[in-house]
């Protein structure tokens, strides 16, 4: 669905000499985990049913790690609740325009908990590889 492996920019890509598959054996520069910003959004909905606004909120400290914009947000939104992973309804107590509140459904649960096995399994991954790196001679390690 949204879960997949680490990503880096195409010019990466090119450097290294992997062309059209998975681009591992890159340079990490900016490289990311594509999808994880999905699975935090999904996190934060699995905490409390939210409202758009306030999702970028929880997130703002990590904005620039997920490096997402409104409009992606309200966009992934959309495409969770297409795919059965949030429902949401509006909100139209209190003062001001209604607001549309998503929250994480069981699939959306089911989804995120898929996530975390991910990652606790890359986690694990990339422990063997910087203890294996830390193994090397000193002046072969930068």
């Amino acid at each position: 669905m949204y879960m997949s492996h680490v990503e880096t920019p195409g010019e990466h890509q090119r450097d290294c000499g992997h062309h059209g598959g998975e681009a591992e054996c890159c340079p990490p520069g900016r490289a990311k985990v594509r999808g994880f910003t999905h699975c935090w959004l999904l996190l934060q909905l699995a905490h409390a049913p939210a409202h758009g606004y306030e999702l970028l909120e929880r997130t703002g400290e990590a904005e620039d790690a997920l490096g997402f914009d409104p409009g992606f947000l309200y966009r992934t939104l959309r495409g969770f609740e297409e795919g059965g992973l949030v429902n949401s309804a509006w909100d139209t107590t209190g003062t001001g325009p209604a607001r549309r509140v998503y929250a994480i459904t069981d699939m959306g649960r089911e989804h995120l908990h898929a996530w975390a096995v991910h990652l606790r399994h890359t986690r694990d991954r990339l422990s063997r590889f910087l203890s294996e790196y830390e193994s090397l001679p000193p002046e072969e390690r930068r």
